[in-house]
């Protein structure tokens, strides 16, 4: 496929991860944010260990839980703090930050070279969430701050790693393999820290379902897909396509406002990640392959599942809260 083809499927992930915000709070139970995330990560993961059938060798398994913790459990985990201590749209720009620390953490992981284009259109990306979320009373919270920063710093490190370790299986058994592990993680600490569920009806399974089968499963499977193959500075800065379609739900579905300072934002972000993918692109093909580990036991599923796998080849409650603070009745 092509680096555009790419790039487009890739997108998808954080533009349907902006869906986050409106299932959460009009078909999820609130007060269980932990609890939920286990229940969309883990289920997840082990129906796609189920459909792939290729489980992680012993040697992957350190690398695989880091990854999990990273990219989900640990993620999630502090963007919710951030979330339930900031504005929306403060923690949405916090978080916007991630495509900056991309950046930096694939020069010291990859040897990737930082580009000033590509600095420039993740720090003006910055700008447009800000606009695009923060309302005239954000307030800040030290702690919330430094939740927000974690969460973002806990996302890029993930989406590198991910790059940087590539096993010989498909994108769709690697996303199984973070799932569970980011599943087995968040279980435990939901049972610790939470109470019970109470029942589930017909609409909140309706919200599970959804963000973990398409939120979690399918989506990420098309990220990790585009880590494996676009660079991670312009992978990271198809992220910001999620405050964007959070705030376009928000308007469409909930009747917030949408002021015309904010459909600026929108646009600066969109000119932002386009100005990322040809900022990023590469100049010269690539002299190594990501680093790879031991194929595991029954080998890769690439010959089983055909054209599912050409497409499937690779938070969160992506700004689960973002533009809280702005809702109407």
């Amino acid at each position: 496929m092509s680096r555009t083809t790419d790039i487009l499927l890739t997108a998808l992930a954080p533009a349907i991860w902006g869906s986050t915000y409106l299932v959460t709070t009009e078909a999820l139970p609130a007060g269980y944010p932990v609890t939920l995330a286990a229940l969309r990560a883990l289920p997840a993961g082990l129906l796609l260990l189920a459909v792939t059938r290729c489980l992680p060798p012993r040697a992957w398994l350190g690398r695989v839980f880091l990854l999990g913790s990273f990219n989900f459990a640990l993620f999630w985990a502090l963007l919710f703090v951030a979330a339930y201590r900031l504005p929306g749209g403060v923690a949405a720009t916090l978080g916007s930050l991630q495509a900056m620390m991309v950046i930096l953490m694939a020069r010291g992981w990859l040897g990737t070279p930082i580009r000033a284009g590509a600095v420039a259109a993740a720090a003006t990306g910055v700008l447009g969430v800000a606009l695009l979320l923060i309302g005239p009373y954000a307030a800040l919270d030290p702690v919330g701050i430094a939740a927000g920063l974690g969460g973002a710093a806990s996302m890029a490190a993930g989406t590198v790693l991910s790059r940087r370790w590539q096993p010989p299986v498909s994108a769709l058994s690697f996303t199984a393999w973070q799932l569970t592990a980011g599943g087995l993680i968040l279980f435990p600490l939901a049972l610790i820290i939470e109470p019970a569920l109470p029942p589930l009806t017909a609409t909140n399974l309706a919200g599970l379902v959804w963000l973990g089968l398409i939120g979690a499963a399918a989506t990420y499977a098309l990220w990790f897909r585009g880590v494996a193959r676009i660079e991670p500075g312009a992978v990271s800065m198809l992220g910001m396509m999620s405050p964007v379609t959070a705030v376009i739900l928000g308007w469409v579905v909930l009747g917030q406002s949408l002021s015309l300072l904010q459909g600026f934002g929108a646009l600066i972000v969109l000119g932002s990640v386009w100005a990322g993918q040809r900022a990023n692109r590469p100049t010269t093909p690539a002299s190594a392959k990501p680093e790879a580990g031991t194929a595991p036991a029954g080998g890769t599923i690439m010959n089983r599942t055909g054209a599912v796998l050409a497409i499937f080849g690779s938070n969160p409650f992506r700004y689960v809260m973002a533009n809280r603070t702005e809702r109407r009745p």
